[in-house]
């Protein structure tokens, strides 16, 4: 009799059916094209806000601008992350994803203090704005181009399962917003209202901070291994298939990776043929119920004899 301690996924199964290339060329893409975007986008603003002297605009293009360096975080997460597996790193290099994604969160609190303290500022210092009309303009370029970043970056991110794209597409929106209190502010001055632009600043603070923690949330999250509501249960369900008579799942993500690991308790005299023909049923039926899932690993534990 054979002594089954332990069975992976075949090496031609679900491993070998996903093939990360096209998903890899997608994000850079998305993270070359986002950047270059919000680079212009945040150097006609900053032009605008000098000339202006607006507070709420220099601070949308500076975080505009900052993007940029978070963008170039996330390609260097991408390209770091797509190292192979060695002896030391068996796993690969795939969390160096969810490690830029903390990038992202540091930009996006730092951004949040800049504001705060330069909205403090200037609204105590009560200082006034001119060429109201071009501050207008520029925040409503900020807009657009914010959201048409965010919208492209949130739809590559959710098609290829990157949490740091979908964050770094969550910071876009946020720098649309952004602008819209900016562009609020103008307005506000341009009717006679000076406190208008700081005040609007303060509101923009607010914004950062609140998807700050959503962005953090989600990348700490990922970190300390955790995963969606619903997981785990779907795969100890479609684990529990006949020959298995109870099944415990665990999961994690490392970058876009889910694996899943489920241990079965199946009959002792079960051979290593029957329990390997048992696994591939297990990872193909796991895999039905948790698509996202990319790596499924079942180990058979033999179910305790009768006391």
């Amino acid at each position: 009799m054979h002594k089954v301690t332990g069975l992976r996924e075949p090496a031609n199964s679900l491993r070998d059916r996903f093939d990360d290339t096209t998903e890899r060329r997608l994000a850079n893409r998305a993270v070359g094209v986002s950047a270059v975007g919000l680079a212009v986008t945040g150097l006609v603003e900053l032009i605008i806000a000098v000339i202006t002297g607006s507070v709420g605009l220099l601070g949308d293009a500076l975080h505009n601008l900052s993007d940029v360096s978070t963008s170039a975080a996330v390609f260097f997460g991408f390209r770091v992350s797509k190292r192979a597996p060695t002896e030391r790193y068996p796993y690969g290099w795939e969390r160096a994803e969810d490690l830029a994604g903390l990038g992202v969160a540091v930009v996006i609190w730092s951004s949040a203090v800049f504001a705060g303290v330069e909205s403090v500022h200037k609204l105590l210092a009560n200082t006034g704005t001119s060429h109201v009309g071009a501050g207008i303009a520029a925040a409503a370029l900020g807009i657009a181009g914010n959201q048409l970043v965010a919208r492209y970056k949130l739809r590559v991110g959710q098609r290829i399962q990157s949490t740091t794209l979908v964050s770094d597409a969550k910071h876009s929106w946020l720098d649309a917003l952004s602008s819209a209190g900016a562009l609020a502010g103008l307005v506000a001055v341009a009717v006679g209202q000076r406190w208008g632009d700081p005040v609007a600043g303060l509101a923009v603070t607010l914004f950062i901070c609140h998807v700050g923690y959503s962005v953090t949330t989600d990348i700490v999250r990922r970190l300390l291994d955790g995963v969606e509501d619903g997981v785990l249960s779907a795969a100890e369900l479609a684990a529990a298939i006949t020959g298995v008579e109870h099944a415990h799942a665990r999961a994690r993500w490392t970058g876009r990776t889910l694996r899943i690991e489920v241990e079965g308790w199946v009959e002792p005299e079960l051979t290593v043929r029957e329990a390997d023909d048992l696994g591939r049923h297990i990872v193909d039926a796991v895999h039905a119920a948790v698509p996202e899932a990319r790596v499924i690993t079942f180990i058979p534990r033999a179910v305790p004899p009768p006391t």
